[in-house]
């Protein structure tokens, strides 16, 4: 319910506990209402502005934010008590700052609920481009994204006929690292974790191969059946038994893009690495990113990208789970698998 100069109801996902070496549940956070103010108080700073959440991104890494861990910055942290925080599309309702206005869409780190007073924008991008789906800013136009471009491109360091695998293929990202593949010219092949999502990618999304890891008894034949010449480039999501394996398959010079490691996040032991010593034998470049890193590069990714979206070269699958009450499952289903595709949060109509 919003009236413009007036209270609204906020509905928020409240973390009630910290989740620490273990499978975060759904009871983990709960769906409560407060009430906020439709404009910027007096006494808020000059960088203040008040948006409305129309699209929520939920993604892996906000496992990390949900731990009791000091060693992370306070700002990346959600405190017992406090809302999620992560990336979303919003509306700007109220603005202390000059470069947003009252009526900007704008996509950028914000809190799981229906308003937030943000009070810092260094986080935000302006959105100019609405010829395509709202959503898209918290996928492909977004963050993830980004992280394809980003990981790929720049970490990976691709060559025409480069033998590509992408694990976690099918998620946010996975999806749109085997298309860039295949658009330089590579051979890809992607894992997954149902026969679904196998379908998607060989089907649906252009990828050469892929196979369902849950089905392979043997890891390392399964690579070898799909490699046997072995990996120029892997996209490391998973972590744990998948990059130990893939470690054997890799050719000489290999990459090693190391994204996430989803695997691993709620183990209370992880799993050891046993074959790392054939990065010096094979002369492997095992590189992690984080995406922020890269941010400078978004209009030149935007260039790249939009015209490919608009000319059906680019897929982009999403999975849409529709308001804040069905946000704490949707968190829990990306470490299940439940998900096909990009997981969004639809908050409200713009």
């Amino acid at each position: 319910m919003e009236n413009e100069n007036h209270e609204a109801r906020n509905k928020q996902v409240i973390l009630k506990n910290y989740v620490i070496k273990r499978f975060p549940k759904e009871s983990d956070m709960e769906v409560k209402t407060n009430k906020i103010e439709l404009k910027l108080p007096e006494s808020c700073s000059n960088n203040d502005i008040l948006v409305k959440n129309l699209y929520i991104s939920c993604d892996p890494y906000i496992r990390n934010l949900i731990n009791d861990d000091n060693n992370m910055p306070a700002a990346h942290r959600t405190l017992v008590g406090s809302p999620l925080t992560g990336y979303a599309v919003a509306k700007v309702l109220d603005s202390k700052h000059t470069n947003y206005k009252k009526g900007d869409l704008v996509w950028g780190i914000t809190r799981w609920e229906e308003y937030s007073l943000l009070s810092s924008s260094n986080s935000l991008f302006k959105i100019h481009h609405v010829d395509v789906p709202l959503s898209y800013y918290t996928g492909i136009l977004g963050m993830p994204g980004m992280t394809a471009y980003a990981g790929f491109y720049e970490v990976g360091s691709p060559k025409k006929g480069d033998r590509v695998f992408i694990s976690a293929a099918s998620g946010a990202v996975g999806q749109l690292v085997g298309q860039f593949a295949k658009l330089a010219g590579c051979y890809v092949v992607g894992t997954a974790s149902t026969n679904q999502k196998v379908h998607l990618l060989k089907n649906e999304l252009g990828f050469d191969q892929a196979f369902n890891y849950k089905e392979e008894k043997d890891l390392d034949l399964a690579l070898k059946r799909y490699f046997p010449e072995g990996i120029d480039i892997y996209f490391e999501n998973v972590g744990g038994k998948l990059l130990d394996v893939v470690l054997l398959n890799m050719r000489l010079h290999g990459r090693i893009i190391a994204c996430g490691m989803i695997s691993q996040y709620n183990l209370e032991q992880s799993d050891g690495v046993h074959n790392l010593s054939v990065i010096v034998s094979k002369r492997i470049r095992m590189q992690g990113f984080v995406v922020s890193d890269f941010y400078h590069l978004y209009p030149k990714y935007l260039e790249m990208i939009l015209p490919f979206i608009k000319a059906g070269k680019i897929s982009y699958v999403e999975d849409i789970a529709q308001g804040l009450e069905a946000a704490p499952g949707a968190l829990i289903g990306l470490f299940t698998g439940r998900n096909v595709g990009k997981q969004v949060i639809a908050v409200a109509r713009e």
